[in-house]
This record gives structure tokens, C-alpha cells and sequence, in this order.
């Protein structure tokens, strides 16, 4: 018979190994990535989605239809009142909606604002997008938390208001099962990896989150560096290239090593969601272009 005390002593061993086993695989991973001088292959670990482009008069089964024809696993778009028929799409289909953008977070109802009532117009927008993201089916919103400008909207000033807003919020999210990831931008804010980091950290909750760009940060520092520093702290990924030379661009033709962005991703343990925000030549080129560049696929 095992006697409790035994059976722990099985479990922790077994747990060992297992976590000894894991670690040795992604450290030869990672050796045979730097014998060969490229990242590893993610497939399997990465969902492909566009932020849209449901054309008019497209139903969500059509459009689910025409993503997954694509190669397409989901969408970063949808429309609420049409909860029923996005459900029916992704049962037949298998493609998702994932989630929502607060496309109101740049606006006058910024979070950030020195106006308490143009804050609280913002929180109830976001309480809107949470809502429509649970009735959709959705995991996250993505937000951005406000931008710096002038004397009445500091780091600081974004710091603390979009942190003590966000927070009044967190009772519902947590309550529906939906994450508030926080997006970095070009908006005065966070602009170091580590100043991000800190910034998720200060909220204390596991309904905060990061939702990193790989091209918009890559004028700070490089995508790999940003992944390695905020490590599990990704939940989704938005895919772009960006060059010191030709700013946003086609997927492969700026300045993100997508080979250390794999590495990266697979060392830190990614898995989940990656959207691509931009255009290419056509949604066909986005699709090859994410299997060749972000997932790795041969």
C-alpha cells in the first residue's frame, strides 16, 4: 500500500523528471537553432488571425469560410448583435473570434486623461468591449492605456490613472472570464522593455496582461529582447515589420529577425493567439508569410 508521505515523494520525483525533461528539450532546441542560425518551427503553438476584413455583405459563415480557405485560425473583429450567427461560423468552420480592440482608447475618452469625466467615458466603453467580447466568445481586449503629452499627462500621469481605472474594471472581467492585454504603441509610454514589464506588475493581477507588437517596438529595442523581458506576461501577439528605413512594411521586408523572434517566443514558452495588423500583398501573402516567418513552417 502507498502511504501518503511515499506518494507525495512519487509525485515530486515524477514532477522533476518531467520539468528536467522539458527543459533539456528546449535547451536542444535552442542549440540546434544556434547551429543553424535559424529559429525554431512553432507550429502548433501559433493561431493565425487578421484584425478584420469581413467585406459587406459577407456573413460571418462566409467570412469564417474565406479565413479558413486562407489558412486563417480566427479574427480580431466581430459584431455583437450578431452573437448567434459568429457561434454557428465557428462550429462549422472551426475559425474564431478571439477578441476585441478599444478602438476609442486614442481618442478624448482616453483612460489617461486629466478629465475625470472623459475617463469615466472611457471605462464605460471598455465595460461595452468586455461584454461584447464575452458575448462573441472572445478571451481579451486589447488596450491602450493612454499616451504622454504636455504637463497634465506625464509617464506618471498614465501610470497611475490607466492603472487605478483599469482596476475599477477588473471585478467584471475576472467575473467573464475576459483579459485586459495592454498594447504597446508609439505613445510616449513604456517604451523599454522593462519599464513595460514593471507597468503589467504593478496591476498584481492575472487579468492584466501584455499584448505585444513585434514591429511597433522594434524602434526601441529589438522584438526578442521585448519577448525575453516580459516572458509569460505575453498572452497575444500582433504581427508586424517595421525598418529604420521604410517604417511599417511588408512582413520580412523591415528590420525584425524573425528567426530571434521564434527563438525568443519558444524559450519563453509562447502559446496562443498572433494577429496580423498592417497589409501585404493580399491576404494569401499574409497567410504564407506568417508560416514562413513567425511559425517557421519548412
Amino acid at each position: 500500500m502507498t502511504t501518503p508521505s511515499s506518494r507525495r515523494q512519487f509525485l515530486t520525483t515524477s514532477t522533476l523528471a518531467a520539468a528536467g525533461t522539458v527543459a533539456a528539450t528546449n535547451l536542444a532546441a535552442q542549440d540546434a537553432a544556434r547551429a543553424t542560425g535559424k529559429g525554431p518551427s512553432l507550429e502548433g503553438r501559433i493561431f493565425k488571425a487578421v484584425k478584420g476584413g469581413r467585406q459587406g455583405g459577407e456573413t460571418p459563415l462566409q467570412f469564417f469560410e474565406r479565413l479558413k480557405e486562407l489558412g486563417f485560425d480566427g479574427v480580431e473583429s466581430g459584431n455583437a448583435g450578431q452573437a448567434a450567427a459568429y457561434a454557428e461560423a465557428t462550429e462549422k468552420t472551426g475559425v474564431m473570434f478571439h477578441g476585441l480592440v478599444c478602438g476609442w482608447h486614442w481618442g478624448a475618452t482616453r483612460l489617461s486623461s486629466p478629465d475625470a469625466d472623459a475617463r469615466a467615458k472611457g471605462l464605460a466603453n471598455m465595460e461595452k468591449n468586455i461584454r461584447d467580447t464575452y458575448r462573441l466568445g472572445g478571451s481579451a481586449v486589447l488596450l491602450v492605456p493612454g499616451k504622454v503629452g504636455g504637463a497634465n499627462e506625464t509617464h506618471e500621469h498614465v501610470w497611475d490613472r490607466s492603472i487605478a481605472e483599469v482596476r475599477k474594471i477588473l471585478p467584471l472581467a475576472s467575473r467573464l472570464g475576459i483579459r485586459i492585454l495592454i498594447e504597446t504603441v508609439w505613445n510616449g509610454f513604456c517604451e523599454s522593455p522593462a519599464v513595460f514589464r514593471d507597468y503589467i506588475d504593478a496591476f498584481d493581477s492575472p487579468w492584466v496582461q501584455a499584448y505585444f507588437d513585434i514591429g511597433n517596438m522594434q524602434k526601441f529595442a529589438p522584438a526578442e529582447e521585448w519577448i525575453r523581458t516580459l516572458g509569460n506576461r505575453n498572452v497575444k501577439l500582433d504581427i508586424k515589420d517595421w525598418g529604420r528605413k521604410n517604417g511599417f512594411c511588408r512582413l520580412g521586408e523591415g528590420d525584425v529577425d524573425w528567426d530571434k523572434v521564434r527563438t525568443a517566443l519558444q524559450e519563453v514558452g509562447f502559446s496562443g493567439w498572433a494577429t496580423r495588423e498592417g497589409s501585404d500583398k493580399n491576404l494569401e501573402d499574409t497567410s504564407a508569410l506568417i508560416d514562413q516567418l513567425l511559425i517557421g513552417k519548412s
